[in-house]
This record gives C-alpha cells, structure tokens and sequence, in this order.
C-alpha cells in the first residue's frame, strides 16, 4: 500500500509547481496590463507601485512578490512589447508584400505597425518619459536601427540597382517620415486618427514613388 501511495503522489507533486508557475504567470500579466494603463494615463514619471497594484486589484504587497519597484515593471512591460514588435517586423518585411504595387505595399507594412501601437499606447509613454530605465531605451532604440535595416532591405527589393549611400539615405527619411505620422495617429482618435493615417501613408507614397516606382518588385 505505501508504494501504491507513493507512486499516485509523484503526479501530483509533478503537478502542481506547473500550476502555480500558471497562476503567476497570470499574475504577472494581470501587473503588467494595469501599469500599461497607469503608464498611458500618468506616464512613467506620474506613476507608483501603488497606483499599479490599486489598477490591477491586488494589494501592493502582492505587486512586490513579483516586482520590487516600478522600474522592475517597465523593463520587463517593454521587453514583453519589443519582442512583439519584432516578431511583427517578421510578418511585414517580405518579398510577397515587396512584390505589392507601392500603395498596396504600404498598407501591407504600415497597417499593422500602426495597429499596434495603436493597441499599445503604454510604449510611448515609457520611452518618451525623461526618467525611463534605460535599459527600455536602449533596447528601443536596438529595435529601431533593426527597423530601418528592414526598411533598406525592402527597398532594395524594390531598386537593387541603387547605390549604398542612396539606399541609406531613402531608408532613414521614410523611416523618419513613419514615425512623424505615427506621432500625429496616436495623438489622436476616431475620423480624426484615421485622416493621419491616410495622410501619413499619402506622404510616404509621395517621397518613395519617384525612387521605387508605383509597381511591385521584380520577380526576384
């Protein structure tokens, strides 16, 4: 009877720590989604521990079992958001979408990007506070010198005959010019938001079409 006992009990031992790793991973999603709030509303200076642990209904002795301060909460909230931005840039930045006529290539890159920090505000507001831990900054700023490698490799698609110093220069001002226009979308909602958007996409139409044509990519 005891070897019977003893082998019902390995399960349940084996169980369990798989649980209660589930339910803080719960937890910790649950922190990280209410200092996503905190930090759109009263960016990451205006922000507390206790602000967040009232947002996500836990007491703030629950938020420090998983976190000893706020900075701990922001790096691990925009690593969590870069590494989904990243995995985006993968789904993008294609020779299929490169294949698009221009204005259909666009929408095929931008939508979602936009879409995304649309549904993100929070990520803003962390890198664009003076005091954000900087290991969110320089991780930011990694994930957008990857973005605008990106970027050249799409328009070298599209103009593989352009010299190097060309290509760079094209990649940095579209780049520059999304990010002026994706300032203008998040700053605003609804028809308003919408009318950025069309107006962000008509500018980079405008610059890139005298360089990379208004028809898809050759075949490669």
């Amino acid at each position: 009877m005891a070897v019977t006992e003893s082998k019902g009990a390995r399960p349940e031992g084996a169980i369990k720590p798989r649980r209660r790793q589930a339910r803080g991973e719960r937890r910790v999603q649950q922190l990280l989604d209410a200092a996503a709030n905190v930090f759109r509303q009263s960016g990451y200076t205006g922000a507390s521990t206790n602000a967040i642990a009232r947002e996500a209904g836990v007491s703030p002795g629950t938020l420090y079992q998983f976190f000893p301060n706020k900075e701990a909460i922001a790096v691990e909230l925009g690593e969590r958001l870069i590494h989904q931005m990243r995995q985006a840039h993968g789904l993008v930045f294609t020779e299929e979408n490169a294949s698009l006529p221009l204005g259909e290539m666009l929408d095929a890159v931008l939508d979602p990007m936009i879409e995304f920090n649309c549904a993100n505000p929070a990520f803003l507001a962390l890198i664009n506070s003076t005091d954000a831990p900087g290991r969110v900054i320089e991780e930011h700023h990694a994930l957008h010198v990857t973005l605008q490698a990106r970027v050249e490799e799409l328009i070298a698609v599209y103009r593989p005959d352009l010299p190097d110093d060309r290509l760079t220069q094209t990649a940095t001002m579209a780049f520059h010019l999304f990010k002026a226009g994706l300032d203008l979308i998040l700053a605003h909602e609804g028809a308003e938001r919408e009318a950025y958007v069309t107006e962000s996409k008509a500018a980079l139409y405008g610059y890139l079409a005298p360089t990379l044509g208004t028809e898809g990519a050759p075949a490669p």
